[in-house]
C-alpha cells in the first residue's frame, strides 16, 4: 500500500468498485466522447521497437488521428478497444 492511496479520492484498485472507474475518452484534444479505438504508435527516435505508446479515439475521431500519427511515422497499428484493456 502507498500512503497517497489514503488521500481523499485517491483510486485503489482493493478497495474502488469498477463502477468508479471513469470511462475511456478520446485523446483529441477538446474531446470528450467515449473511445471506441485506440491506437498504438511508437516514436523510433526515442522508443525502442517494440515499445507501443497509446492514444484512444471516438469513432469521429480515430480516422484523424490515425492520419496525425502516419503522416509523421508513428502509426503501428488500430485495435478497438474492449472492456479488459480499460481494466
Amino acid at each position: 500500500m502507498n500512503i497517497f492511496d489514503m488521500l481523499p479520492g485517491a483510486h485503489n484498485p482493493e478497495t474502488t468498485p469498477a463502477a468508479d472507474t471513469p470511462e475511456p475518452i478520446c485523446s483529441r484534444k477538446g474531446c470528450r466522447a467515449a473511445a471506441t479505438q485506440q491506437l498504438l504508435w511508437n516514436n523510433p527516435k526515442i522508443h525502442t521497437p517494440e515499445r507501443r505508446k497509446i492514444w484512444l479515439a471516438c469513432s469521429e475521431h480515430v480516422a484523424w488521428l490515425e492520419d496525425y500519427l502516419q503522416s509523421r511515422s508513428l502509426w503501428k497499428e488500430t485495435l478497438p478497444l474492449s472492456p479488459k484493456d480499460v481494466a
